[in-house]
């Protein structure tokens, strides 16, 4: 499924997440997705993660599930 910028995902351990878009860095031309913590985190609240993490999968109770899952598509 292609990522949807605009896009409201959830972290496989609860937390929300919307997608502001895919960048890239300026060394390496990885793809990386921009988002934006829909909860208070101490830490930030804009983020980046190498596209291929973000889109991956990992292992709970022995079967694949999506890192994040996109739950609506904004308007």
């Amino acid at each position: 499924m292609p990522l949807v910028p605009g896009g409201i995902y959830q972290h496989y351990k609860g937390p929300r997440y919307r997608v502001l878009g895919v960048v890239r860095h300026s060394e390496t031309l990885e793809e990386l997705v921009h988002y934006e913590c829909l909860y208070t985190n101490p830490n930030g609240q804009f983020w980046v993660r190498p596209r291929a993490m973000f889109e991956g999968t990992v292992t709970l109770d022995g079967k694949p599930t999506p890192r994040f899952a996109l739950v609506a598509a904004e308007a």
